[in-house]
C-alpha cells in the first residue's frame, strides 16, 4: 500500500506539533482496541469501534478509502503480516495480532501500529513479539543526524536475524506528514552509512516486520493480506519519529495501550 512523491518534505516546529496531535489520536484509538480485542472478537467489530472514535475525536480515519482500502484498522492474525482486511472470524486464545490505524488530524497523517498477544500465546510468538518490538526501538535509537536511512534499517535487521528471525523486504517504513506515504523509503534492512543522510525535521514512520522464519511474503485474493511465504507467525510494530535537535523523539506513544492492558 503506498505511492511514494518526489523528495523529502521536512517539517516545520509547528508541523510536527499537529503530526503529534494525530499521532496521538491513533495511539488512543489503538488503546480502544486493547480494551475490546479478547478472544471472540471479531475485527469486523474493532474496526467499528475505531471508526467512530476517530470521529469523535475531530479526525478522519487515515486509511479508509486511499488506494481503495476499505477499513479503519489493518488487522493481521498469526502468518498475515500486514494489511489484513477486518473480517467476523473471531480472534482466537493464542493468536497475535498487529493492529494497524491511521488517523488525519487537521490535514495530517499519523499511522503506527501494535502487535498484541491475545490471552496465553506460545513461547515462540512471545519471543517474536518482544524482538519485533526491540527492533522498533533500536530502528529509532538509530534515526539521529549522525546516521543515514538505511542505518535504521541495519539496526533492526541485525537485531532480527541475529534471533533467528526473518526480516520482511517487499514492505517498507515511510515518510509522514500531509500523505499517508511520503519519501523517504526506510527499510527494515540495509548498510551502515547508506541512503540519505538523517536531518531535522524529518518524519517518518518506522515499522519493523519480522516474521518467524523466511523474509519471504505473498498477497492472498483479497489484494491486500499480505501472508508469510510459509505460514509461521509475523510480529509488527510501528512508531512515528520526528527528527528534532539531532535526534528522534517518539510522537505516538504505546502507554494506552499499555494502560487498558494493565502492563
Amino acid at each position: 500500500m503506498g505511492i511514494f512523491g518526489q523528495g523529502i518534505i521536512y517539517k516545520t516546529t509547528a508541523e510536527i506539533e499537529i503530526m503529534r496531535e494525530a499521532a496521538l489520536v491513533v495511539s488512543r484509538t489503538l488503546g480502544l482496541v486493547a480494551k475490546h480485542l479478547k478472544p471472540g472478537v471479531t475485527p469486523a467489530e474493532l474496526d467499528r469501534l475505531a471508526e467512530e472514535y476517530i470521529q469523535s475525536q475531530g479526525a478522519i480515519s487515515g486509511f479508509k478509502g486511499l488506494y481503495g482500502c476499505p477499513s479503519t484498522l489493518l488487522i493481521s492474525v498469526n502468518e498475515q503480516v500486514v494489511h489484513g482486511l477486518p473480517t467476523d472470524t473471531p480472534i482466537r486464545e493464542g493468536d497475535i495480532v498487529s493492529v494497524d490505524c491511521g488517523a488525519v488530524y487537521k490535514g495530517y497523517y499519523g499511522d503506527h501500529a501494535y502487535t498484541f498477544e491475545v490471552g496465553e500465546v506460545s513461547p515462540e510468538k512471545k519471543k517474536l513479539c518482544m524482538v519485533t518490538k526491540e527492533c522498533l526501538y533500536l530502528g529509532i535509537d538509530a534515526c539521529n543526524t549522525a546516521n543515514r536511512i538505511e542505518d535504521i534499517g541495519y539496526a533492526i535487521q541485525q537485531h532480527a536475524e541475529a534471533n533467528g528471525f526473518g526480516v520482511v523486504r517487499d514492505l517498507v517504513g515511510h515518510g509522514l506528514g500531509k500523505k499517508l506515504h511520503e519519501e523517504p523509503q526506510v527499510p527494515n534492512y540495509g548498510r551502515r552509512g547508506q541512503g540519505k543522510r538523517i536531518q531535522n525535521g524529518l518524519t517518518i514512520a518506522i515499522e519493523p516486520m519480522i516474521n518467524m522464519g523466511t523474509w519471504k511474503v505473498k498477497t492472498l485474493p483479497d489484494e491486500w493480506t499480505i501472508v508469510t511465504e510459509d505460514g509461521l507467525p509475523s510480529a509488527h510494530f510501528e512508531h512515528d519519529v520526528a527528527v528534532i535537535d539531532g535526534k528522534a523523539e517518539i510522537l505516538s506513544t504505546f502507554d494506552y495501550i499499555y494502560e487498558a492492558l494493565k502492563l
